[in-house]
């Protein structure tokens, strides 16, 4: 009998990068739509060339599909995004535990006006450490920078 559940794989540059920039832009349309699609999509050139060949990126796959993947520099967690469609079913939860479980605490930086993605880190169990007014391009959308203790 085939396993059902969600199993997590390291990254794989020649299979992975363009499924996960793709997952990456879905989630971020739903999460981020205060960023705009065409900003979105100017960032994903940098998800394919910069982010994901760099980080520590491990990627939850069901039914030997990736649906979902987490980046983390040193301790920090520089992106963790779920297909919409798989949103809501632990991978998410999953993802972070496999980070901790590895790195201890960790660190991350999210916009708060996604309030779905703050109820989720709060939940989880990250506390707010600061906020800032802008982002990494001094746009004003505001950020919370939380840590969970492993």
């Amino acid at each position: 009998m085939e396993n059902q559940n969600p199993v997590v794989r390291p990254y794989m540059a020649a299979t992975d990068t363009k499924v996960l920039s793709g997952i990456w832009f879905d989630a971020s349309l739903l999460a981020h739509p205060f960023i705009g699609a065409t900003r979105l999509a100017e960032q994903r050139q940098l998800i394919e060339e910069k982010y994901l060949p760099n980080a520590e990126t491990w990627v939850a796959c069901h039914r030997g599909e990736p649906v979902g993947f987490i980046s983390v520099m040193d301790t920090f967690i520089g992106g963790i995004f779920v297909a919409p469609g798989q949103q809501g079913r632990g991978i998410g939860r999953m993802l972070i535990t496999h980070a901790v479980d590895r790195k201890g605490t960790l660190f991350l930086e999210v916009y708060t006006a996604n309030e779905q993605a703050m109820r989720f880190y709060l939940a989880f169990g990250f506390v707010e450490v600061s906020r800032r007014a802008t982002d990494d391009e001094g746009l004003p959308f505001e950020n919370a920078y939380l840590r969970l203790k492993g």
